[in-house]
């Protein structure tokens, strides 16, 4: 029988007082649907509008229902606890909840799939942490953050803020009987470019859901997209009691960007034990809860990457095992990204088999030459596009401090070339093509789409699997 998690000084633990420790995986691309997940360009709203000018809203919106319950249900669930996993963070949006043009009114049955998942992972004994990785105006300037620009409003307009308060006591109000539900991340990812507003809105929030649950954990993501705590009140263990703080720890090294290809030499394993933490100094220093909430390698794939692929992965697997062992060592709760895909990062990838990867293989070889998803991309095809825009805004800004634009230094030049040039303007181009995909079809073709999308049409990502199962066996996953 489960009993409702709390945390302990530095532990989660349950009922009893024993420690739990929760290693698991997000759920992204579900309620919360990303481009490098499922294979479409920009936004998920612009995604949303345009097949609804295809197929018309009747049929569009029939479509995303059937994909939202073929992407987790019950196997999905039983293949998770048979790594001896316990613990799934859902990445949920606003938007399913609410609608801009009719605000605070939460919609029929928006915990309709939301329900459906938290029961089925109960059913298995997986714990889960719903996760607001979208903000009414957007809370950061990703394209995770569903907002389709890189300003982040939701901290210029205090009726964004009021609106997502409001919810989070609606999602509070509705989970908390919930023993399966660990706790609650009230934002994912803040990019609060004064720091204040942050904190601010932690106080209202934490505020509103004790007025209805003090039975669920608050998971608070660090500033700057999970990594700084620095303008954090030092009075934050009475201020916020019964709160865990989140930092987001990926590695360099697991990405096509790293400074040079992973080989575990000591000074490698020195900067990714000192990047990991310096991300949790904060809470160290104050006796505090910590949670890694994201983190993980991006992966090669053979119709991309050709002949590296398979060395290119081991030593993503081998970035994976070194920080699951600083992890262990510290007995640190984790939740890896991502548990499904189409091939990048997931747990499991949907096979390319299916109708929904036939269809649009052509369109996702063209994403991957574009690089118009910001994830892990690999701009070589369209570097010297890039290049001469950032030369000529270094060689026009060439004082180094005016270029520290916020969210630096997780954003400098070329970060924010890639998230305006590509991942904005060239992928609202690409939306329309997307959509146009599936003029014509009728209820059952959407369905045979969605349907690509189920357990059992998607195939084991076994190097990535076998480490998380190794790991979750040698620390006894509760």
């Amino acid at each position: 029988m489960s009993s409702f998690l709390k945390v302990d000084g530095t532990k989660i633990v349950d009922g009893d007082g024993n420690e739990v420790i929760l290693r698991g995986a997000g759920l992204g691309g579900w309620m919360t649907m990303e481009n490098f997940i499922t294979g479409y360009p920009g936004c998920e709203f612009q995604i949303r509008e345009a097949l609804a000018e295809v197929l018309g809203k009747e049929k569009s919106e029939f479509f995303f229902d059937k994909f939202l319950e073929h992407f987790f249900a019950e196997p999905d669930a039983a293949f998770f606890k048979s790594l001896s996993l316990n613990c799934i963070r859902i990445a949920i949006g606003y938007r399913h909840f609410e609608d801009d043009m009719n605000p605070r009114v939460l919609k029929p049955s928006c915990f309709k799939h939301l329900d459906r998942v938290v029961a089925a992972c109960a059913k298995h004994g997986i714990y889960t942490i719903l996760d607001m990785h979208t903000a009414p105006g957007g809370q950061n300037g990703g394209w995770h953050s569903d907002h389709g620009t890189h300003i982040a409003s939701f901290w210029m307009h205090k009726d964004f803020q009021d609106r997502l308060v409001w919810l989070w006591r609606e999602v509070a109000d509705h989970y908390k009987d919930e023993k399966w539900i660990a706790g609650y991340n009230p934002m994912n990812e803040p990019a609060d470019p004064e720091h204040s507003g942050l904190v601010s809105y932690y106080d209202r929030v934490h505020a509103a859901i004790s007025s209805v649950d003090t039975n669920h954990i608050l998971f608070l993501d660090g500033n700057t997209y999970a990594t700084d705590f620095s303008g954090f009140p030092e009075d934050a263990a009475t201020r916020w009691p019964g709160a865990a703080y989140a930092i987001h720890d990926y590695s360099v090294y697991g990405f096509p960007k790293t400074p040079e290809p992973y080989a575990r030499t000591e000074e490698q394993l020195r900067r990714m034990r000192r990047s990991y933490e310096k991300k949790r100094e904060w809470m160290d220093q104050r006796g505090l809860c910590v949670w890694n909430g994201e983190w993980g390698p991006v992966y090669a794939r053979k119709e991309y990457e050709g002949d590296e692929t398979d060395e290119t992965n081991e030593r993503r697997y081998n970035v994976l095992n070194d920080q699951l062992e600083l992890y262990h060592r510290d007995r640190l709760s984790w939740s890896i990204w991502l548990y499904k895909d189409i091939g990048f990062q997931g747990m499991v990838y949907v096979s390319k088999e299916t109708p929904y990867m036939k269809l649009f293989k052509d369109f996702l070889h063209k994403k991957y030459r574009l690089a118009v998803d910001a994830w892990g991309a690999d701009d070589r095809a369209v570097r010297h596009i890039f290049n001469p825009l950032i030369d000529l805004i270094k060689e026009n800004v060439p004082n180094e401090e005016h270029r520290q634009l916020y969210p630096y230094p997780v954003w400098r030049v070329e970060e924010r070339a890639t998230r305006l040039g590509r991942t904005m303007l060239i992928s609202e181009f690409m939306v329309n093509e997307w959509a146009a995909h599936f003029r014509g079809m009728d209820e059952a073709q959407l369905e045979r789409l969605a349907e690509s999308f189920k357990f059992e049409n998607c195939m084991e990502r076994e190097g990535l699997n076998r480490v998380l199962r190794d790991h979750a066996k040698q620390t006894g996953a509760a």
